[in-house]
């Protein structure tokens, strides 16, 4: 941990420094709700979100907070490695082609709709499912965008890996809008709640009613990161003879969950932070340009058990596409030898520039995970 905070109704405990003043007033924010118990944890990667900080974790007694799951909820990574110790340029090239005609990328979603049997099963009230169901069948096994990637990497183990970061497409957005929109109805006229943070108490209608579909969501994200997991496998089979992979490792870091901490129930949000209870193997990238990492946690107390998500912004992608060097990011990757995925100036919001140094996000959480694996990137398809 760098610093505390302790200024508001509960101490912030930051393993950073060069936290932005958004993240910093969010972070504030979340402190002094009314349901906020003991500390709030601020992960190394955090920057400003909408209503709590990208990075963060809060735990609640007897409440829920849309927004502190967030909009993409489930969204997380997945990873598995391969027999395989070489792959050549050109072989990469033919599996990123591959997976590129298999995984719809952006906005772009399956002509035709999945096999059901990749949904999870329709259980109990869940009124925001059902409407988006069909939609979902053609969205399960799709990238998505923004931060999202598929990407085959070379780790310090001497192995040939594949790593996804995606979520529950439209039908987590779709979800978390409606129900944060609802919280937002309940908590109306309160002046100790900012609108962005509206909950539901746990002995409401609306909790179990948000509870059930969150847990839907990340259900559906995992399949979602399973099903495209599977395609990229296709891809790697049809170009490597004997190819063989590990068991699958799979991490959400936009969700919700009963947890006990310091004696008690609590519900514990994270909100770009992945959990990382003691000996637990978990997943933190870097961007398209840095390596990415396998870790165990050490279930630090102080974290509420977390670590973080990823490298996180240093910029807003609005400033990268002003200010980054479109040939400047090219090259670099291209002196690495990656088959990355920056081609035009939209792009930008993308590179390796926008993103923190994941060393320095790796150094300032030595007392939240050890590093077990260091993954190299090689090809990457970003959303």
């Amino acid at each position: 941990m760098k610093r505390v905070i302790e200024t508001e109704r509960i101490p912030i405990n930051l393993w950073l420094d060069d936290i932005e003043e958004g993240a910093m007033k969010q972070a504030k924010d979340i402190a002094n709700l009314p349901v906020s118990f003991s500390h709030i944890a601020i992960m190394p990667d955090s920057h400003q979100g909408y209503g709590m900080p990208i990075g963060g974790v809060l735990a609640t007694e007897n409440a829920i907070i849309p927004n502190a799951v967030g909009v993409d909820i489930g969204c997380g990574m997945c990873s598995l490695r391969t027999n395989q110790q070489e792959i050549s340029r050109d072989t990469l090239k033919k599996i990123m082609g591959k997976v590129r005609d298999s995984v719809p990328v952006g906005f772009s979603h399956h002509d035709k709709k999945q096999d059901e049997e990749w949904m999870p099963d329709l259980n109990g009230e869940l009124p925001i499912v059902r409407q988006e169901y069909e939609s979902a069948l053609k969205q399960v096994g799709t990238l998505g965008g923004g931060n999202h990637f598929i990407e085959i990497q070379k780790g310090s183990d001497g192995y040939i890996w594949i790593m996804i970061h995606s979520g529950s497409r439209n039908i987590g957005f779709t979800a978390a809008k409606h129900y944060h929109n609802l919280a937002k109805e309940k908590n109306r006229g309160r002046d100790d709640v900012p609108k962005d943070l509206a909950f539901f108490r746990e002995d409401t209608d609306e909790f179990l009613q948000y509870s059930n579909e969150m847990t839907y969501c990340i259900d559906f994200a995992l399949a979602n990161r399973k099903l495209m997991m599977e395609r990229v496998k296709d891809a790697v089979a049809e170009e490597i003879t004997g190819v063989d992979f590990s068991d699958f490792i799979n991490k959400p870091h936009n969700f919700a969950s009963r947890e006990t901490h310091f004696g008690k129930e609590l519900i514990v949000h994270r909100k770009g932070a992945t959990r990382a209870r003691e000996g637990e193997l978990g997943m933190i990238p870097g961007s398209q340009g840095a390596p990415s990492f396998i870790v165990k946690g050490k279930g630090n107390p102080e974290a509420f058990e977390s670590c973080s998500h990823g490298a996180g912004r240093i910029m807003s992608r609005t400033k990268a596409k002003k200010t980054l060097s479109l040939k400047d990011q090219i090259k670099s990757l291209e002196e690495k030898g990656i088959l990355h995925a920056i081609r035009h100036k939209s792009d930008l919001d993308e590179a390796p520039g926008s993103y923190k140094d994941i060393r320095t996000v790796m150094n300032n959480q030595k007392d939240l995970v050890d590093i077990v694996i260091e993954l190299q990137p090689l090809a990457v398809i970003k959303g």
